[in-house]
């Protein structure tokens, strides 16, 4: 699954509840963030798989899309994963200092059904508003669901990374559970029912927040302490943002603005570099760090190019990738048609395969001191993102010849893509709290969550550029990244045998 949807939390005066309840052993509280992020990853991925697929549908027939262009439908596609991950952002600001977590997550939850109930009326207009409440409800949720599990343990509790492994198998179950049932719906039924199933979803995962918020305690109940003064005027400067944003959204729907997706996504994902690179900047000369603190944010700096590249190759699953598996593969198991979302399901179910695998192969390696630094794992994560589009390129090449070609090329790409997430994504998040300057951690993985917002914009701009011309066009692009891969890795490499900070092992 998606890497960033784990975040370590950065807050350590935590709670620990005295309860002789457990859950496997973990804070019986551990119960209530797992069926809730199950839930919402379920209504996630449910919905983002048929997101592109109803977009770019005929408006006539069986089950009318909405007709949108190829480059249309994948820049706002990107836009939208890019809004998810940029908004996780704000939304840490909005719970540290005047909703405290708890608040933030069950408020985040219940936009997130409004969302895709919204989602669910078969009225355009209604599309993009229920997107919106999409984007503003995985903000709330999304990284503030995290720092509450860390929240309930105590300091230097060693339960505290085993409990983060049984969180995150609630995201690969909940992804399975939205592939299967919305994907179903959606494409055998209509597009509404899946995003109405993806709702349904979401409303079981609040009824049952709100049934067992109490076994939370005290984690992640208050927010930053401070005057009162200072969060009435933190809360006028929340509630002015969200009434200007509204007012943009009111008049798009309208019709008063009209807006061309590629070049908003384009502008977006320039947006999103600089405020990054104005960041960094500010880190390194301003914000008083010491020679080795430097050396640390280069090499951060360079994982975090990495990264971007990386979730701008991982996110074609549920663009490009989703229509080269509805236009030019052969989806049929005996006589029985799968939905094309049934496809994506192969990322999870790798996960739960071979996240084990990988754990034993680092240990080992840690064994015999052979252990490869942060830089080499994650240019080896790269490097299968490289191979998984190299396979595409051949599956291009045989689908030119006799479309449509079989469903193994897909799974074969989605294997290779895997592998590469279980090489960095565990490693980016390690890094980042390692060789982050401490006294600005929580804006680290707020730097973290930019890199992906990026990878998500540039997922949609690189998808629509690869089917902007049908078969023909697809391979170019892919050999691009494929380039842009093997770059970003020969000079991580080169970069783990200076940097000596890295010689920490992972």
């Amino acid at each position: 699954m998606h890497h960033s949807d784990i975040v370590f939390p950065t807050n350590h005066n935590s709670i620990h509840m005295n309860t002789s309840n457990t859950f496997f052993g973990h804070p019986i509280g551990l119960k209530t963030l797992f069926l809730t992020e199950m839930w919402e990853r379920m209504s996630y991925y449910g919905m983002r798989a048929l997101l592109v697929l109803y977009m770019t549908g005929t408006v006539t027939g069986f089950n009318p899309g909405l007709g949108c262009s190829q480059v249309d439908a994948q820049a706002i596609y990107g836009i939208y994963v890019g809004m998810v991950y940029f908004m996780v952002v704000p939304g840490g600001w909005i719970a540290d200092n005047i909703l405290g977590h708890q608040k933030a997550v069950l408020i985040g939850a219940f936009i997130i059904a409004l969302g895709h109930f919204t989602l669910a009326i078969p009225i355009e207009q209604s599309f993009f508003l229920g997107l919106t409440f999409v984007v503003l409800g995985t903000g709330l949720l999304k990284g503030n669901i995290s720092t509450i599990v860390g929240e309930l343990y105590k300091n230097l509790d060693e339960k505290r990374d085993s409990g983060y492994t049984i969180f995150y198998m609630s995201i690969n179950i909940g992804s399975t559970l939205g592939f299967l049932v919305c994907a179903y719906l959606g494409e055998k039924i209509g597009w509404h029912w899946g995003f109405g199933a993806a709702g349904i979803g979401m409303a079981f995962g609040v009824i049952q927040f709100l049934r067992s918020k109490d076994l939370l305690g005290d984690a992640g109940m208050h927010p930053n302490e401070m005057s009162d003064e200072k969060r009435s005027k933190l809360s006028k400067y929340m509630y002015a943002s969200l009434v200007g944003m509204f007012v943009i959204i009111g008049a798009g729907l309208m019709g008063l603005i009209t807006i061309d997706p590629r070049v908003f996504a384009e502008n977006f994902a320039y947006f999103l570099t600089i405020v990054a690179g104005v960041y960094f900047v500010y880190l390194f000369l301003f914000a008083g760090l010491d020679a080795t603190e430097r050396k640390n944010l280069i090499l951060l700096f360079l994982l975090f190019i990495g990264a971007a590249a990386f979730w701008a190759g991982f996110d074609q699953s549920a663009g490009s990738l989703n229509i080269f598996a509805r236009d030019y593969t052969d989806l049929s198991i005996a006589s029985f048609i799968i939905p094309v979302g049934w496809l994506q399901f192969a990322n999870p179910m790798f996960v739960v395969m071979f996240a084990p695998i990988f754990a034993g192969i680092w240990a080992y390696l840690a064994r015999i001191n052979l252990n490869p630094n942060l830089p080499i794992k994650f240019a080896i994560g790269l490097l299968f993102m490289a191979l998984s589009f190299l396979v595409m390129i051949v599956a291009v090449d045989i689908a030119l010849e006799s479309s449509p070609v079989g469903m193994q090329w897909l799974v074969l790409t989605y294997l290779f893509q895997t592998w590469g997430e279980l090489a960095l994504s565990p490693i980016g998040l390690s890094a980042f709290s390692r060789y982050g300057p401490k006294r600005y951690m929580g804006q680290m993985f707020g730097l973290w969550f930019l890199a992906s917002a990026i990878g998500g914009v540039m997922a949609g701009l690189l998808g629509g550029e690869a089917l902007d011309g049908g078969l023909e066009t697809i391979s170019p692009v892919f050999s691009f990244m494929i380039q842009y891969y093997l770059v970003i890795a020969a000079v991580l490499i080169g970069l783990s045998f200076v940097i000596k900070g890295a010689k920490e092992s992972n």
